[in-house]
């Protein structure tokens, strides 16, 4: 056990601690697949871990916020939606320190603005509202380095796929 533990580089074994209580990362992420028309969407994620569950797996706790902006437009109306969302997110333990993977879930406010450039109510092009939503998250964290991460969630928000660069603040 002995030998193995000492062929392990030394970033990796730091990386295990990674996501422990008090880690805290900010980042940004292009989206893909979102509403509409549009073709990605451009948003940033901040996440501070501020639990440890050891009956829970192994686990830790973590609150993520997450912004996302996208547009996109016709010949009768232009959309915009700006969706804020907050999520606790359970990092699960894993063998391997250099990747995270977790599960969120939380809510969000989703700002829309619609410009109609007809001048006339047509009945369907500015019938969007804002409002509250539901957000479930899954995602993970590849780490190159022990404060840069490659960075994905699927789930609700601005795109159905976020990626994107994470870099640990503490």
């Amino acid at each position: 056990l002995l030998q193995i533990q000492q062929s392990v580089p030394a970033g990796a074994q730091q990386a295990a601690a990674q996501l422990a209580k008090g880690y805290t990362d900010i980042g940004v992420v292009v989206g893909l697949g979102s509403i509409g028309e549009s073709s990605l969407a451009l948003g940033g994620r901040f996440e501070h871990v501020f639990k440890e569950l050891p009956d829970l797996g192994g686990g830790t706790l973590g609150i993520g916020i997450g912004v996302t902006r996208y547009s996109w437009s016709s010949q009768y109306y232009s959309v915009g939606y700006l969706p804020v969302g907050a999520t606790a997110n359970y990092h699960f333990k894993l063998a391997n320190p250099k990747l995270d993977a977790f599960l969120g879930a939380g809510l969000g406010y989703q700002i829309i603005t619609c410009d109609d450039k007809t001048g006339v109510t047509l009945g369907f092009g500015c019938n969007y509202n804002s409002g509250l939503y539901f957000v479930g998250r899954a995602g993970g964290r590849y780490f190159f380095t022990e404060k840069m991460a490659a960075y994905a969630d699927v789930g609700a928000g601005g795109a159905a796929l976020n990626i994107g660069l994470v870099f640990k603040l503490k």
